[in-house]
């Protein structure tokens, strides 16, 4: 990943090279993803130090709607790797660390961390990975949402809801074209350095430079990678790894990665720990759900999740609970197994 980084960022898309775009003594502010993502951040924060020795560094946690991270421990990261920078953990609910800079063409008020604003240049760092309504992952989300008010950011994801916001799709798709919109209100000045993962979630490639233009490049790497074509099934199992399984919020992913390989009628299992519980429930259950995975399955499906909780723990949300696989497949007659199920953009035979 070292390697990878360092020929990426001598050679960035769109850009002037990292070390050209700011002077001594500038802030840069340099964003990394939480504990929700699996990514290489040490190697990020290294790369970017190491071409930008004499900046006045402050490094952002992108949380979005997650809440705060909680310290650096779970990132990989530690003192040595952060050096001097300032550490911020964002919460899109503290109204005195947030400014607003504007509402873009579709309506989103852009509220974020005042860390995008007083700064000389923004860098946003993340991984490209399949994102079922975002199209992909990391690109200007790691500013927008990542470093918006949890308010905003939910204001951007009722685009879920449009048939166009699917995982794979950029150009056409609303929800991702109104947050690289509030991104740019919000970091004018930015710069990027992504990895791009393929499906086993191994990054292979990283691209850096402008905002959108390096995004793309990264985009049009992975979605090769990351295409399957299934025969629509009855029946699909759904599994992946952690991070994305820790909880019904995140593991939800799965269950809209694979609803194009869904007949109506059929019934998709998720196997997920959840040892972090099922998420905020409100959340999960209208936020997730409702406006997220009931536009994308057919009318008539059951969802059902294979977990570490107890029944009554599960009742309250969107899943039916079941104590076992086998338990949770029974009676049906044919099944589609979809490891890494979140990492998927899912093409049915006709």
């Amino acid at each position: 990943i070292d390697a990878l980084c360092d020929r990426a960022l001598d050679a960035p898309i769109g850009s002037a090279r990292l070390e050209d775009r700011v002077r001594a003594g500038d802030r840069v502010t340099l964003i990394v993803s939480d504990a929700t993502r699996d990514e290489p951040r040490s190697a990020f924060v290294a790369a970017v130090r190491a071409r930008l020795p004499a900046v006045r560094l402050t490094l952002a946690i992108a949380t979005g709607t997650h809440g705060r991270a909680g310290g650096l421990d779970a990132l990989g990261l530690d003192a040595r790797t952060v050096g001097a920078a300032a550490v911020i953990d964002h919460d899109g609910h503290d109204d005195a660390a947030l400014v607003t800079v504007g509402t873009t063409a579709r309506g989103t008020p852009v509220q974020v961390h005042r860390a995008c604003v007083d700064t000389d240049l923004v860098i946003a760092t993340g991984v490209i990975r399949a994102h079922y309504f975002a199209g992909f992952g990391a690109g200007a989300k790691a500013i927008f949402p990542g470093l918006a008010s949890s308010r905003a950011a939910r204001i951007n994801h009722l685009w879920k809801r449009d048939p166009a916001a699917r995982a794979g799709a950029v150009d056409d798709n609303p929800c991702r074209l109104d947050l690289e919109e509030a991104a740019r209100l919000a970091a004018p000045r930015s710069f990027l350095l992504d990895g791009v993962a393929d499906r086993h979630d191994q990054v292979r490639a990283v691209v850096a430079g402008d905002l959108d233009a390096a995004f793309r490049a990264g985009a049009a790497i992975a979605a090769p990678w990351l295409t399957a074509t299934a025969r629509r099934s009855r029946c699909i199992v759904v599994a992946d790894r952690a991070p994305v399984t820790r909880s019904l919020y995140q593991a939800s992913k799965c269950v809209a990665a694979v609803a194009p390989w869904l007949v109506d009628g059929g019934r998709i299992v998720v196997v997920a720990p959840c040892d972090d519980g099922l998420g905020p429930l409100d959340v999960v259950n209208r936020g997730i759900y409702e406006l997220g995975l009931v536009p994308r399955l057919p009318v008539h499906h059951e969802i059902v999740l294979v977990s570490s909780l107890a029944s009554t723990t599960v009742a309250p949300c969107y899943a039916r609970w079941a104590g076992s696989l086998a338990d949770a497949i029974d009676g049906a007659e044919e099944l589609l197994v979809v490891p890494l199920a979140s990492k998927v953009i899912a093409h049915a035979l006709a």
